[in-house]
């Protein structure tokens, strides 16, 4: 008996919601690339961003130093105004009453914020630094700080047309930070430079985050114990027309409030030297925190503190085993009787001083220092390009002993009071 066969009938395929939403995403980027190009679809990574902050010195320095003096020629008018802010920077500093060419013999440096010069006629806002050494003894106490805070991380929030920024451009309160000298603060500021993953990992949302671990991770990142976020709010009131700053202090993973103030600029390009004045002021008031006792790190920050609850029962479980079989093997060994129990090693930290002629050199160095046995953290407190750079090193044992575990991976060290200084 012949069975006909039916004829074979075309299979029709229905998409799925995977496959629509996958080929919605396919037609979405080839008309991106269409409209505006593959050039313009780059990693947010990418980009021209990122200052080095200044060395940090412990000179004294006195700014906002206005003169207006006049003289034969530009030159003797400017000179004249040189001297003047000397002897104007000298009394702000709080300094004895002396000659001119005393006072000049202890300026190190005179910084030019602003200066308008005429044929007869200088005009200007300057910085003058006087070296610590000579001055020191004159200007006793004047910006030396009584005690110094752990390392904090600085994260700038800058808030201007809707918009919250801090490493994502190059701003203007990043570079406001970037140029401040913390040498004679009491502060121990970490200052990131903002290139790189910097601008991906420290955002103007990081400081609403709350997850302790979140924020321990952010922080090894740059070997500091705690953040402090100063934020600067601008408000333009007219194209050209005044500049309104709003300025508040904060610290800690919960964003705490401390201070606020509000400062003014003419025009735009008194914006600058207002936050600069901006940075000194916020510095005095963490300075405060300090001396009150508010800068404490916060103890929550400890990985112990926010370990999950069955994940510390297991840890538990754990050391405790290890304990046993450590007795074990302890009452089956032969006691020694001049045997004794090896103190711990106590954790200290030194100041290293490294060469520093491009950031590959400092990448190696922190490298090298990090893997040396003993140290349980390494960071730079002073980047100085083309120079000598400084790093902070924590180090379980002695000054002695990290110049040896140094000398052991191939540097040449030279000891000095609680520092180090390595070469190649």
């Amino acid at each position: 008996m012949a069975v006909a066969s039916l004829p074979s009938l075309p299979l029709r395929w229905r998409p799925g919601p995977a496959a629509t939403l996958l080929g919605g995403l396919g037609v979405a980027l080839m008309l991106g690339l269409a409209v505006i190009g593959s050039e313009r679809l780059i990693a947010q990574i990418e980009g021209d961003r990122g200052i080095i902050p200044v060395a940090a010195s412990s000179d004294i320095a006195i700014s906002g130093v206005q003169v207006e003096t006049t003289g034969d020629t530009p030159e003797q008018a400017r000179l004249n105004g040189w001297q003047e802010a000397q002897k104007l920077a000298w009394a702000k500093a709080g300094g004895p009453p002396m000659d001119l060419g005393v006072i000049e013999s202890m300026v190190s440096a005179v910084v030019v914020e602003r200066e308008q010069i005429g044929p007869r006629r200088y005009i200007a806002t300057l910085g003058v630094v006087f070296d610590r050494a000579r001055a020191g003894q004159y200007i006793s106490g004047k910006g030396i700080a009584g005690q110094q805070s752990a390392p904090l991380l600085v994260i700038p929030v800058l808030r201007s047309g809707g918009v919250s920024q801090v490493f994502e451009v190059r701003g203007q309160w990043q570079a406001a930070w970037a140029a401040f000298n913390a040498g004679s603060s009491p502060i121990d500021y970490v200052r990131p430079s903002g290139a790189g993953g910097d601008s991906l990992l420290l955002t103007a949302g990081q400081p609403q985050r709350r997850s302790r671990a979140w924020w321990r991770n952010v922080l090894d990142q740059f070997g500091a114990a705690d953040v402090i976020i100063p934020e600067a709010r601008l408000e333009r009131q007219w194209p050209g027309g005044p500049v309104r700053g709003t300025f508040t202090a904060r610290y800690g993973p919960d964003n705490r409030f401390l201070e606020s103030f509000t400062l003014t600029a003419n025009e735009e390009a008194a914006v600058p030297a207002m936050l600069a004045t901006a940075v000194q002021r916020i510095d005095a008031i963490y300075a405060r925190a300090l001396a009150a006792g508010a800068l404490k790190p916060d103890a929550t920050l400890n990985h112990g503190g926010q370990m999950d609850a069955g994940l510390a029962a297991l840890v538990e479980a754990a050391r405790r085993a290890e304990q046993g079989a450590a007795s074990s093997a302890d009452a089956a060994a032969t006691p020694t009787p001049t045997a004794s129990a090896a103190a711990p090693a106590t954790l200290s930290t030194f100041t290293v001083q490294f060469a520093s002629p491009d950031a590959s050199a400092v990448d190696a160095a922190l490298a090298a220092v990090r893997g040396a046995p003993g140290v349980q953290g390494a960071s730079t407190t002073s980047l100085a390009m083309g120079g000598t750079s400084v790093m902070r090193v924590t180090y379980a044992g002695e000054l002695s002993g990290l110049a040896d575990a140094l000398r052991a991976r191939g540097w040449r060290v030279t000891m000095g009071p609680n520092a180090l200084s390595i070469r190649r």
